[in-house]
Protein backbone atom coordinates (compact mmCIF):
# COMPACT_ATOMS: atom_id res chain seq x y z
CA UNK A 1 0.00 0.00 0.00
CA UNK A 2 1.33 3.42 -0.91
CA UNK A 3 2.02 5.62 2.09
CA UNK A 4 1.66 9.37 2.44
CA UNK A 5 4.65 11.47 3.63
CA UNK A 6 4.00 12.72 7.13
CA UNK A 7 4.96 16.24 8.11
CA UNK A 8 7.02 16.48 11.27
CA UNK A 9 6.94 19.16 13.92
CA UNK A 10 10.30 20.40 12.69
CA UNK A 11 8.73 21.03 9.28
CA UNK A 12 6.26 23.43 10.83
CA UNK A 13 3.29 21.12 11.48
CA UNK A 14 1.65 20.05 14.72
CA UNK A 15 2.85 16.52 15.65
CA UNK A 16 0.33 13.83 14.84
CA UNK A 17 -0.78 11.42 17.57
CA UNK A 18 0.09 7.75 17.34
CA UNK A 19 -3.20 6.58 15.89
CA UNK A 20 -3.52 9.58 13.57
CA UNK A 21 0.01 8.95 12.24
CA UNK A 22 -0.87 5.31 11.58
CA UNK A 23 -4.09 6.18 9.71
CA UNK A 24 -2.12 8.50 7.40
CA UNK A 25 0.63 5.94 6.92
CA UNK A 26 -1.97 3.31 5.96
CA UNK A 27 -3.43 5.67 3.37
CA UNK A 28 -6.83 5.78 5.05
CA UNK A 29 -7.02 9.57 5.25
CA UNK A 30 -4.96 12.49 3.82
CA UNK A 31 -2.67 14.28 6.26
CA UNK A 32 -4.38 17.65 5.86
CA UNK A 33 -7.76 16.17 6.83
CA UNK A 34 -6.41 14.34 9.86
CA UNK A 35 -4.67 17.53 11.03
CA UNK A 36 -7.88 19.53 10.63
CA UNK A 37 -9.78 16.86 12.55
CA UNK A 38 -7.14 16.74 15.28
CA UNK A 39 -7.22 20.53 15.68
CA UNK A 40 -11.02 20.54 15.92
CA UNK A 41 -10.99 17.76 18.52
CA UNK A 42 -8.33 19.54 20.61
CA UNK A 43 -10.60 22.59 20.79
CA UNK A 44 -13.77 20.68 21.59
CA UNK A 45 -12.14 18.10 23.87
CA UNK A 46 -13.82 15.16 22.13
CA UNK A 47 -12.51 11.90 20.74
CA UNK A 48 -10.56 11.87 17.47
CA UNK A 49 -11.89 8.44 16.52
CA UNK A 50 -15.48 9.52 17.18
CA UNK A 51 -14.99 12.65 15.11
CA UNK A 52 -13.58 10.65 12.19
CA UNK A 53 -16.51 8.23 12.35
CA UNK A 54 -19.19 10.92 12.73
CA UNK A 55 -17.78 12.90 9.81
CA UNK A 56 -17.51 9.66 7.78
CA UNK A 57 -13.83 10.32 7.09
CA UNK A 58 -12.84 6.73 8.00
CA UNK A 59 -15.06 3.73 8.77
CA UNK A 60 -14.99 2.29 12.32
CA UNK A 61 -13.87 -1.10 11.01
CA UNK A 62 -10.84 0.35 9.19
CA UNK A 63 -9.83 2.42 12.21
CA UNK A 64 -10.04 -0.66 14.46
CA UNK A 65 -8.00 -2.81 12.06
CA UNK A 66 -5.33 -0.12 11.67
CA UNK A 67 -5.07 0.36 15.46
CA UNK A 68 -4.81 -3.39 15.94
CA UNK A 69 -1.89 -3.68 13.50
CA UNK A 70 -0.16 -0.55 14.76
CA UNK A 71 -0.17 -1.22 18.48
CA UNK A 72 -0.38 -5.01 18.69
CA UNK A 73 -3.63 -4.90 20.67
CA UNK A 74 -6.16 -7.71 20.08
CA UNK A 75 -9.27 -6.89 18.01
CA UNK A 76 -12.68 -8.40 18.84
CA UNK A 77 -16.32 -8.02 17.83
CA UNK A 78 -17.65 -6.39 20.98
CA UNK A 79 -21.25 -7.24 20.00
CA UNK A 80 -20.49 -10.93 20.67
CA UNK A 81 -19.34 -10.33 24.27
CA UNK A 82 -21.71 -10.93 27.20
CA UNK A 83 -20.98 -8.13 29.65
CA UNK A 84 -20.73 -8.95 33.35
CA UNK A 85 -22.89 -6.41 35.23
CA UNK A 86 -20.62 -6.66 38.28
CA UNK A 87 -17.58 -5.57 36.23
CA UNK A 88 -19.56 -2.78 34.55
CA UNK A 89 -20.63 -1.55 37.98
CA UNK A 90 -17.01 -1.75 39.15
CA UNK A 91 -15.95 0.85 36.58
CA UNK A 92 -19.13 2.92 36.70
CA UNK A 93 -21.05 5.05 34.25
CA UNK A 94 -18.98 8.22 34.74
CA UNK A 95 -15.62 6.64 33.85
CA UNK A 96 -17.09 4.72 30.90
CA UNK A 97 -18.55 7.84 29.33
CA UNK A 98 -15.65 10.15 30.19
CA UNK A 99 -12.91 7.91 28.75
CA UNK A 100 -15.02 6.07 26.18
CA UNK A 101 -14.14 2.62 27.44
CA UNK A 102 -16.15 -0.51 28.15
CA UNK A 103 -15.08 -3.11 30.74
CA UNK A 104 -15.28 -6.46 28.92
CA UNK A 105 -13.98 -9.09 31.34
CA UNK A 106 -11.62 -9.65 34.24
CA UNK A 107 -8.91 -12.28 34.63
CA UNK A 108 -7.42 -12.32 38.11
CA UNK A 109 -6.09 -8.81 38.76
CA UNK A 110 -6.20 -7.78 35.10
CA UNK A 111 -9.16 -5.84 33.65
CA UNK A 112 -9.64 -5.86 29.88
CA UNK A 113 -11.18 -2.69 28.44
CA UNK A 114 -12.80 -2.25 25.05
CA UNK A 115 -11.45 0.91 23.38
CA UNK A 116 -11.56 2.30 19.87
CA UNK A 117 -8.28 4.19 20.52
CA UNK A 118 -5.72 2.05 22.40
CA UNK A 119 -3.42 5.09 22.74
CA UNK A 120 -5.87 6.54 25.27
CA UNK A 121 -3.44 6.06 28.16
CA UNK A 122 -5.29 8.58 30.34
CA UNK A 123 -8.38 6.34 30.28
CA UNK A 124 -6.36 3.21 31.09
CA UNK A 125 -4.63 4.95 34.01
CA UNK A 126 -7.85 6.46 35.40
CA UNK A 127 -9.60 3.09 35.52
CA UNK A 128 -6.48 1.41 36.89
CA UNK A 129 -6.47 3.93 39.74
CA UNK A 130 -10.24 3.61 40.37
CA UNK A 131 -10.36 -0.20 40.38
CA UNK A 132 -6.86 -1.04 41.66
CA UNK A 133 -6.55 -3.48 38.74
CA UNK A 134 -4.04 -3.70 35.90
CA UNK A 135 -5.77 -2.48 32.75
CA UNK A 136 -5.25 -3.71 29.20
CA UNK A 137 -6.78 -2.37 25.98
CA UNK A 138 -8.72 -4.44 23.45
CA UNK A 139 -9.56 -2.73 20.17
CA UNK A 140 -13.25 -2.54 19.20
CA UNK A 141 -15.18 -0.64 16.54
CA UNK A 142 -16.18 2.83 17.72
CA UNK A 143 -19.86 2.75 16.68
CA UNK A 144 -20.48 -0.58 18.44
CA UNK A 145 -18.53 0.65 21.46
CA UNK A 146 -20.71 3.74 21.83
CA UNK A 147 -23.96 1.76 21.65
CA UNK A 148 -22.83 -0.71 24.28
CA UNK A 149 -21.54 2.03 26.60
CA UNK A 150 -24.98 3.69 26.43
CA UNK A 151 -26.71 0.36 27.09
CA UNK A 152 -24.41 -0.54 29.98
CA UNK A 153 -24.72 2.96 31.48
CA UNK A 154 -28.53 2.78 31.32
CA UNK A 155 -28.52 -0.58 33.08
CA UNK A 156 -26.17 0.82 35.73
CA UNK A 157 -28.51 3.77 36.33
CA UNK A 158 -31.59 1.56 36.64
CA UNK A 159 -29.84 -0.95 38.88
CA UNK A 160 -29.86 1.43 41.82
CA UNK A 161 -32.56 0.51 44.29
CA UNK A 162 -32.90 4.14 45.37
CA UNK A 163 -35.62 5.77 43.25
CA UNK A 164 -36.36 9.42 43.86
CA UNK A 165 -39.97 9.53 42.66
CA UNK A 166 -42.02 9.63 45.87
CA UNK A 167 -45.20 8.80 43.94
CA UNK A 168 -43.84 5.38 43.07
CA UNK A 169 -44.81 4.19 46.55
CA UNK A 170 -48.44 5.18 46.03
CA UNK A 171 -49.37 3.52 42.74
CA UNK A 172 -52.84 1.99 42.91
CA UNK A 173 -52.35 -1.77 42.62
CA UNK A 174 -55.22 -4.23 42.78
CA UNK A 175 -53.70 -7.44 44.04
CA UNK A 176 -54.89 -10.57 42.28
CA UNK A 177 -57.27 -12.95 44.01
CA UNK A 178 -57.58 -14.06 47.60
CA UNK A 179 -54.04 -14.95 48.54
CA UNK A 180 -52.94 -17.25 51.37
CA UNK A 181 -51.93 -16.13 54.80
CA UNK A 182 -48.27 -15.09 54.75
CA UNK A 183 -45.52 -14.73 57.27
CA UNK A 184 -45.70 -11.19 58.68
CA UNK A 185 -41.91 -10.68 58.78
CA UNK A 186 -41.47 -11.82 55.18
CA UNK A 187 -44.34 -9.66 53.97
CA UNK A 188 -42.93 -6.65 55.83
CA UNK A 189 -39.55 -7.21 54.18
CA UNK A 190 -41.27 -7.22 50.77
CA UNK A 191 -43.05 -3.97 51.66
CA UNK A 192 -39.73 -2.16 52.26
CA UNK A 193 -40.16 1.27 50.65
CA UNK A 194 -37.08 1.18 48.33
CA UNK A 195 -38.11 -2.27 47.06
CA UNK A 196 -41.69 -1.08 46.47
CA UNK A 197 -40.49 1.97 44.52
CA UNK A 198 -38.02 -0.05 42.48
CA UNK A 199 -40.51 -2.75 41.42
CA UNK A 200 -43.16 -0.12 40.62
CA UNK A 201 -40.64 1.77 38.49
CA UNK A 202 -39.64 -1.39 36.63
CA UNK A 203 -43.30 -2.05 35.82
CA UNK A 204 -44.06 1.53 34.77
CA UNK A 205 -40.94 1.72 32.59
CA UNK A 206 -41.93 -1.55 30.91
CA UNK A 207 -45.37 -0.14 30.08
CA UNK A 208 -43.93 3.16 28.83
CA UNK A 209 -41.39 1.38 26.63
CA UNK A 210 -44.00 -0.93 25.10
CA UNK A 211 -42.51 -4.13 26.53
CA UNK A 212 -44.55 -7.33 26.45
CA UNK A 213 -42.80 -9.21 29.30
CA UNK A 214 -40.63 -8.54 32.35
CA UNK A 215 -38.16 -11.21 33.49
CA UNK A 216 -36.73 -11.20 37.03
CA UNK A 217 -33.82 -13.68 36.90
CA UNK A 218 -31.54 -14.82 39.75
CA UNK A 219 -28.12 -16.34 39.08
CA UNK A 220 -25.20 -17.31 41.28
CA UNK A 221 -23.30 -14.01 41.01
CA UNK A 222 -25.71 -11.65 39.29
CA UNK A 223 -29.38 -10.75 39.29
CA UNK A 224 -30.77 -9.31 36.10
CA UNK A 225 -34.06 -7.83 34.95
CA UNK A 226 -34.92 -7.96 31.26
CA UNK A 227 -37.72 -6.56 29.10
CA UNK A 228 -39.00 -8.26 25.97
CA UNK A 229 -39.63 -5.46 23.51
CA UNK A 230 -40.55 -6.06 19.87
CA UNK A 231 -39.70 -9.72 20.42
CA UNK A 232 -36.14 -9.04 21.69
CA UNK A 233 -34.98 -9.52 25.29
CA UNK A 234 -32.75 -6.79 26.70
CA UNK A 235 -31.21 -6.23 30.13
CA UNK A 236 -32.59 -3.10 31.80
CA UNK A 237 -31.31 -3.50 35.35
CA UNK A 238 -28.81 -5.53 37.35
CA UNK A 239 -29.60 -4.97 41.04
CA UNK A 240 -27.33 -6.56 43.65
CA UNK A 241 -27.79 -10.32 43.78
CA UNK A 242 -28.57 -10.06 47.51
CA UNK A 243 -31.79 -8.18 46.63
CA UNK A 244 -33.17 -11.07 44.55
CA UNK A 245 -35.20 -12.66 47.33
CA UNK A 246 -36.79 -9.35 48.35
CA UNK A 247 -37.65 -8.46 44.76
CA UNK A 248 -39.29 -11.87 44.24
CA UNK A 249 -41.18 -11.50 47.52
CA UNK A 250 -42.49 -8.07 46.50
CA UNK A 251 -43.83 -9.31 43.18
CA UNK A 252 -45.41 -12.33 44.92
CA UNK A 253 -47.07 -10.07 47.48
CA UNK A 254 -48.50 -7.94 44.67
CA UNK A 255 -49.78 -11.11 42.96
CA UNK A 256 -51.17 -12.59 46.20
CA UNK A 257 -49.03 -15.70 45.87
CA UNK A 258 -47.77 -17.88 48.72
CA UNK A 259 -44.53 -16.30 49.95
CA UNK A 260 -43.53 -19.37 51.94
CA UNK A 261 -43.78 -21.69 48.91
CA UNK A 262 -40.60 -21.54 46.82
CA UNK A 263 -40.42 -25.17 45.64
CA UNK A 264 -43.18 -25.25 43.01
CA UNK A 265 -44.32 -22.86 40.25
CA UNK A 266 -47.15 -20.44 41.03
CA UNK A 267 -49.39 -18.26 38.88
CA UNK A 268 -50.94 -14.93 39.83
CA UNK A 269 -52.17 -11.65 38.49
CA UNK A 270 -51.65 -7.93 39.18
CA UNK A 271 -53.82 -5.03 38.06
CA UNK A 272 -51.97 -1.71 37.95
CA UNK A 273 -54.39 1.22 37.80
CA UNK A 274 -52.66 4.06 35.96
CA UNK A 275 -55.71 6.35 36.03
CA UNK A 276 -59.47 6.23 36.43
CA UNK A 277 -59.83 5.02 32.85
CA UNK A 278 -56.57 3.15 32.24
CA UNK A 279 -55.46 -0.09 33.87
CA UNK A 280 -52.83 -2.62 32.89
CA UNK A 281 -52.90 -6.28 33.94
CA UNK A 282 -49.81 -8.40 34.57
CA UNK A 283 -49.97 -12.20 34.37
CA UNK A 284 -47.31 -13.40 36.80
CA UNK A 285 -45.59 -16.79 36.76
CA UNK A 286 -42.93 -17.98 39.21
CA UNK A 287 -40.54 -20.89 38.67
CA UNK A 288 -37.96 -22.26 41.15
CA UNK A 289 -34.39 -22.25 39.78
CA UNK A 290 -30.99 -23.16 41.25
CA UNK A 291 -30.44 -19.70 42.75
CA UNK A 292 -33.95 -18.49 43.57
CA UNK A 293 -37.30 -17.91 41.96
CA UNK A 294 -37.41 -16.68 38.37
CA UNK A 295 -40.46 -14.51 37.76
CA UNK A 296 -41.98 -13.62 34.42
CA UNK A 297 -44.67 -10.93 34.26
CA UNK A 298 -46.60 -10.78 30.98
CA UNK A 299 -48.05 -7.31 30.34
CA UNK A 300 -51.68 -7.53 29.22
CA UNK A 301 -52.82 -4.23 27.76
CA UNK A 302 -56.58 -4.24 27.00
CA UNK A 303 -56.05 -1.46 24.47
CA UNK A 304 -54.26 -3.96 22.19
CA UNK A 305 -57.65 -5.50 21.42
CA UNK A 306 -58.97 -2.06 20.48
CA UNK A 307 -56.31 -1.42 17.84
CA UNK A 308 -58.59 -2.51 15.01
CA UNK A 309 -57.85 -4.95 12.25
CA UNK A 310 -56.14 -2.29 10.11
CA UNK A 311 -53.31 -1.97 12.67
CA UNK A 312 -52.37 -5.66 12.60
CA UNK A 313 -50.65 -5.76 9.21
CA UNK A 314 -53.12 -7.77 7.13
CA UNK A 315 -52.94 -7.30 3.37
CA UNK A 316 -56.24 -5.96 1.92
CA UNK A 317 -57.34 -9.35 0.53
CA UNK A 318 -56.41 -11.06 3.83
CA UNK A 319 -58.41 -8.54 5.84
CA UNK A 320 -61.43 -9.02 3.54
CA UNK A 321 -61.25 -12.81 3.99
CA UNK A 322 -61.14 -12.49 7.80
CA UNK A 323 -64.01 -9.99 7.89
CA UNK A 324 -66.11 -12.17 5.59
CA UNK A 325 -65.55 -15.20 7.84
CA UNK A 326 -66.51 -13.20 10.96
CA UNK A 327 -69.80 -12.25 9.32
CA UNK A 328 -70.84 -15.89 8.86
CA UNK A 329 -73.59 -17.07 11.26
CA UNK A 330 -71.73 -20.32 11.99
CA UNK A 331 -68.48 -22.14 11.30
CA UNK A 332 -64.99 -22.31 12.76
CA UNK A 333 -62.10 -19.85 12.50
CA UNK A 334 -58.70 -21.12 13.63
CA UNK A 335 -55.58 -19.01 14.30
CA UNK A 336 -52.27 -20.89 14.37
CA UNK A 337 -48.65 -20.12 15.05
CA UNK A 338 -45.95 -20.51 17.71
CA UNK A 339 -46.07 -18.94 21.16
CA UNK A 340 -45.66 -15.17 20.94
CA UNK A 341 -46.82 -14.86 17.33
CA UNK A 342 -49.79 -12.61 18.14
CA UNK A 343 -52.59 -15.20 17.97
CA UNK A 344 -54.37 -13.77 21.01
CA UNK A 345 -54.47 -10.24 19.57
CA UNK A 346 -55.88 -11.55 16.27
CA UNK A 347 -58.61 -13.47 18.11
CA UNK A 348 -59.49 -10.60 20.44
CA UNK A 349 -59.64 -8.20 17.50
CA UNK A 350 -62.19 -10.51 15.88
CA UNK A 351 -64.16 -10.77 19.14
CA UNK A 352 -64.12 -7.00 19.49
CA UNK A 353 -65.64 -6.67 16.01
CA UNK A 354 -68.38 -9.17 16.93
CA UNK A 355 -68.97 -7.69 20.39
CA UNK A 356 -72.32 -5.91 20.06
CA UNK A 357 -75.31 -5.84 22.39
CA UNK A 358 -77.28 -8.36 20.31
CA UNK A 359 -74.52 -11.02 20.35
CA UNK A 360 -73.83 -13.41 23.25
CA UNK A 361 -70.10 -14.19 23.38
CA UNK A 362 -68.44 -16.67 25.77
CA UNK A 363 -64.74 -17.53 25.99
CA UNK A 364 -62.80 -20.30 27.73
CA UNK A 365 -59.16 -19.32 28.26
CA UNK A 366 -56.08 -20.43 30.17
CA UNK A 367 -56.00 -17.78 31.50
CA UNK A 368 -58.07 -14.85 30.19
CA UNK A 369 -55.38 -12.39 29.13
CA UNK A 370 -57.42 -9.30 28.23
CA UNK A 371 -60.65 -8.22 29.87
CA UNK A 372 -63.31 -7.40 27.28
CA UNK A 373 -66.48 -5.78 28.67
CA UNK A 374 -69.52 -7.47 27.15
CA UNK A 375 -67.76 -10.82 26.75
CA UNK A 376 -68.33 -13.67 29.24
CA UNK A 377 -64.81 -14.91 29.98
CA UNK A 378 -64.01 -18.10 31.89
CA UNK A 379 -60.63 -19.21 33.19
CA UNK A 380 -60.23 -22.97 32.82
CA UNK A 381 -59.02 -24.81 35.91
CA UNK A 382 -58.22 -28.49 35.25
CA UNK A 383 -57.51 -29.11 38.96
CA UNK A 384 -61.22 -28.71 39.76
CA UNK A 385 -62.45 -30.27 36.53
CA UNK A 386 -63.08 -27.04 34.61
CA UNK A 387 -61.36 -28.02 31.36
CA UNK A 388 -61.84 -26.49 27.93
CA UNK A 389 -64.25 -29.32 27.10
CA UNK A 390 -66.26 -28.81 30.31
CA UNK A 391 -66.47 -25.05 29.72
CA UNK A 392 -67.65 -25.64 26.13
CA UNK A 393 -70.41 -27.98 27.30
CA UNK A 394 -71.56 -25.32 29.76
CA UNK A 395 -71.50 -22.60 27.07
CA UNK A 396 -73.81 -24.64 24.83
CA UNK A 397 -76.44 -24.42 27.58
CA UNK A 398 -75.98 -20.64 27.86
CA UNK A 399 -77.61 -19.63 24.54
CA UNK A 400 -74.33 -18.54 22.87
CA UNK A 401 -73.86 -16.93 19.48
CA UNK A 402 -70.05 -16.85 19.48
CA UNK A 403 -67.69 -19.14 21.39
CA UNK A 404 -63.94 -18.68 21.74
CA UNK A 405 -61.75 -21.55 22.97
CA UNK A 406 -58.26 -20.50 24.03
CA UNK A 407 -56.65 -23.59 22.50
CA UNK A 408 -57.74 -26.94 21.06
CA UNK A 409 -55.47 -29.38 22.86
CA UNK A 410 -57.26 -32.73 22.65
CA UNK A 411 -59.90 -34.68 20.74
CA UNK A 412 -62.63 -34.06 23.31
CA UNK A 413 -62.28 -30.27 23.01
CA UNK A 414 -62.01 -30.46 19.22
CA UNK A 415 -65.17 -32.55 18.85
CA UNK A 416 -67.29 -30.32 21.08
CA UNK A 417 -66.00 -27.18 19.29
CA UNK A 418 -66.83 -28.70 15.89
CA UNK A 419 -70.30 -29.75 17.03
CA UNK A 420 -70.91 -26.22 18.31
CA UNK A 421 -69.85 -24.84 14.91
CA UNK A 422 -72.16 -27.30 13.15
CA UNK A 423 -75.18 -26.33 15.25
CA UNK A 424 -75.39 -22.64 14.43
CA UNK A 425 -72.54 -21.10 16.42
CA UNK A 426 -69.42 -19.21 15.38
CA UNK A 427 -66.37 -20.80 17.05
CA UNK A 428 -62.90 -19.24 17.24
CA UNK A 429 -59.83 -21.03 18.58
CA UNK A 430 -56.06 -21.53 18.26
CA UNK A 431 -53.63 -24.35 17.56
CA UNK A 432 -49.84 -24.60 17.48
CA UNK A 433 -48.95 -25.52 13.90
CA UNK A 434 -46.46 -24.16 11.36
CA UNK A 435 -48.93 -23.09 8.69
CA UNK A 436 -52.61 -23.26 7.67
CA UNK A 437 -52.57 -26.56 5.70
CA UNK A 438 -50.81 -28.38 8.54
CA UNK A 439 -53.62 -27.31 10.89
CA UNK A 440 -56.07 -29.56 9.07
CA UNK A 441 -53.69 -32.53 9.26
CA UNK A 442 -53.09 -31.87 12.98
CA UNK A 443 -56.84 -32.05 13.70
CA UNK A 444 -57.16 -35.26 11.69
CA UNK A 445 -54.21 -36.74 13.60
CA UNK A 446 -56.06 -35.93 16.83
CA UNK A 447 -58.86 -38.16 15.58
CA UNK A 448 -61.29 -35.61 14.13
CA UNK A 449 -63.15 -37.20 11.17
CA UNK A 450 -62.41 -35.62 7.79
CA UNK A 451 -66.12 -35.13 7.03
CA UNK A 452 -66.53 -33.01 10.18
CA UNK A 453 -63.70 -30.73 9.11
CA UNK A 454 -64.96 -30.50 5.53
CA UNK A 455 -68.38 -29.33 6.68
CA UNK A 456 -67.28 -27.01 9.48
CA UNK A 457 -64.02 -25.13 8.82
CA UNK A 458 -64.47 -21.58 7.54
CA UNK A 459 -61.05 -19.94 7.76
CA UNK A 460 -57.53 -20.72 8.99
CA UNK A 461 -55.01 -17.97 9.78
CA UNK A 462 -51.33 -18.81 10.25
CA UNK A 463 -49.21 -15.95 11.51
CA UNK A 464 -45.83 -14.71 12.66
CA UNK A 465 -44.54 -11.40 14.01
CA UNK A 466 -41.63 -9.61 12.31
CA UNK A 467 -39.72 -6.56 13.56
CA UNK A 468 -40.72 -3.56 11.47
CA UNK A 469 -38.20 -1.14 9.98
CA UNK A 470 -37.98 2.34 11.49
CA UNK A 471 -39.84 4.72 9.18
CA UNK A 472 -37.43 7.56 10.00
CA UNK A 473 -34.04 6.03 9.19
CA UNK A 474 -34.63 3.07 6.87
CA UNK A 475 -32.81 3.31 3.55
CA UNK A 476 -33.07 1.55 0.18
CA UNK A 477 -30.69 -1.36 -0.32
CA UNK A 478 -29.28 -2.75 -3.54
CA UNK A 479 -29.43 -6.56 -3.65
CA UNK A 480 -28.07 -8.54 -6.61
CA UNK A 481 -30.81 -10.00 -8.80
CA UNK A 482 -29.55 -13.56 -8.39
CA UNK A 483 -29.81 -13.21 -4.60
CA UNK A 484 -33.36 -11.89 -4.87
CA UNK A 485 -34.36 -14.85 -7.04
CA UNK A 486 -32.69 -17.20 -4.56
CA UNK A 487 -34.74 -15.67 -1.72
CA UNK A 488 -37.98 -16.36 -3.58
CA UNK A 489 -38.74 -13.17 -5.50
CA UNK A 490 -39.97 -13.56 -9.08
CA UNK A 491 -38.89 -11.69 -12.20
CA UNK A 492 -42.23 -9.86 -12.09
CA UNK A 493 -41.55 -8.78 -8.47
CA UNK A 494 -38.16 -7.33 -9.35
CA UNK A 495 -39.55 -5.52 -12.41
CA UNK A 496 -42.41 -4.00 -10.39
CA UNK A 497 -41.89 -0.18 -10.03
CA UNK A 498 -43.09 -0.37 -6.42
CA UNK A 499 -40.35 -2.88 -5.53
CA UNK A 500 -38.29 -1.08 -2.89
CA UNK A 501 -36.45 -3.33 -0.40
CA UNK A 502 -35.08 -1.40 2.57
CA UNK A 503 -32.40 -1.96 5.18
CA UNK A 504 -32.17 -1.14 8.87
CA UNK A 505 -29.91 1.82 9.71
CA UNK A 506 -30.50 3.04 13.26
CA UNK A 507 -31.32 6.39 14.82
CA UNK A 508 -32.25 7.82 18.22
CA UNK A 509 -35.92 6.96 17.61
CA UNK A 510 -35.47 3.21 17.14
CA UNK A 511 -33.55 0.11 18.18
CA UNK A 512 -30.77 -0.45 15.63
CA UNK A 513 -33.11 0.36 12.75
CA UNK A 514 -36.19 -1.50 13.99
CA UNK A 515 -39.30 -0.16 15.67
CA UNK A 516 -42.48 -2.06 16.50
CA UNK A 517 -43.66 -5.31 14.97
CA UNK A 518 -45.97 -6.22 12.13
CA UNK A 519 -47.89 -9.39 11.40
CA UNK A 520 -47.05 -11.78 8.58
CA UNK A 521 -50.11 -13.87 7.68
CA UNK A 522 -51.37 -16.79 5.65
CA UNK A 523 -55.15 -16.35 5.54
CA UNK A 524 -56.71 -19.47 4.00
CA UNK A 525 -60.49 -19.66 3.45
CA UNK A 526 -61.47 -23.34 3.47
CA UNK A 527 -62.84 -24.13 0.02
CA UNK A 528 -64.94 -27.02 -1.32
CA UNK A 529 -61.92 -28.31 -3.25
CA UNK A 530 -59.86 -28.44 -0.05
CA UNK A 531 -62.71 -30.38 1.55
CA UNK A 532 -62.62 -32.85 -1.33
CA UNK A 533 -58.85 -33.30 -0.88
CA UNK A 534 -59.11 -34.21 2.81
CA UNK A 535 -62.11 -36.47 2.18
CA UNK A 536 -59.91 -38.39 -0.26
CA UNK A 537 -57.14 -38.70 2.33
CA UNK A 538 -54.98 -35.85 1.03
CA UNK A 539 -52.06 -34.42 3.00
CA UNK A 540 -50.83 -30.94 3.92
CA UNK A 541 -48.71 -30.64 0.75
CA UNK A 542 -51.74 -31.23 -1.48
CA UNK A 543 -53.79 -28.69 0.50
CA UNK A 544 -50.95 -26.15 0.22
CA UNK A 545 -50.81 -26.68 -3.56
CA UNK A 546 -54.56 -26.12 -3.80
CA UNK A 547 -54.26 -22.94 -1.71
CA UNK A 548 -51.59 -21.69 -4.11
CA UNK A 549 -53.89 -22.39 -7.07
CA UNK A 550 -56.57 -20.31 -5.34
CA UNK A 551 -54.18 -17.36 -5.05
CA UNK A 552 -53.53 -17.68 -1.31
CA UNK A 553 -50.06 -16.51 -0.25
CA UNK A 554 -48.14 -18.75 2.12
CA UNK A 555 -46.20 -17.24 5.02
CA UNK A 556 -42.99 -16.92 3.01
CA UNK A 557 -44.69 -15.12 0.17
CA UNK A 558 -46.49 -12.79 2.60
CA UNK A 559 -43.15 -11.95 4.25
CA UNK A 560 -41.56 -11.20 0.86
CA UNK A 561 -44.51 -8.95 0.02
CA UNK A 562 -43.74 -6.90 3.13
CA UNK A 563 -40.08 -6.72 2.04
CA UNK A 564 -41.21 -5.43 -1.36
CA UNK A 565 -43.29 -2.76 0.38
CA UNK A 566 -40.32 -1.67 2.53
CA UNK A 567 -42.02 -2.61 5.83
CA UNK A 568 -39.50 -5.27 6.90
CA UNK A 569 -36.08 -6.33 5.65
CA UNK A 570 -34.95 -9.70 4.30
CA UNK A 571 -33.31 -10.55 7.63
CA UNK A 572 -36.67 -10.33 9.40
CA UNK A 573 -38.47 -12.13 6.58
CA UNK A 574 -36.05 -15.04 6.97
CA UNK A 575 -36.28 -14.97 10.76
CA UNK A 576 -40.07 -15.19 10.91
CA UNK A 577 -40.56 -17.74 8.12
CA UNK A 578 -37.58 -20.04 8.69
CA UNK A 579 -38.57 -23.59 7.88
CA UNK A 580 -41.94 -22.55 6.41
Amino acid sequence: MATTPITTAAQGGVPLGGLARRLVADGLIPEDKIRAAQAKVQKSGGSLVSHLVEEKLVTPAKIALSACHAFGAPLIDVGAVDLDPEIVRLVGEKLMREHRVLPLFKRGKRLYLGMSDPTNLAGLDAIKFATNLTTEAIVVEDDKLLRLIESAASATQTSSIQVDDADLENIDITEGGEGPEVDIATAADAEDAPIVRFVNKIMLDAINQGASDIHFEPYEKIYRIRYRKDGELKIVATPPVQMGGRLAARVKVMSRLDLAERRIPQDGRIKLNLSKTKAIDFRVSTCPTLFGEKICARILDPSSAQLGIDALGYEPEQKDAYMKALQQPQGMILVTGPTGSGKTVSLYTGLNILNTEDINISTAEDPAEINLPGVNQVNVNPRVGLTFAAALKAFLRQDPDVIMVGEIRDLDTAEIALKAAQTGHMVLSTLHTNDAPQTIVRLMNMGVPAYNLASTLTLIIAQRLARGLCKICKKPVEIPKRELIKEGFTEADIADPSFKPMKAVGCDQCDHGYKGRTGVYQVMPFSEEMGRIIMEGGNAIQIAEQAKKEGINDLRRSALKKVMDGKIDLLQANACTVGD
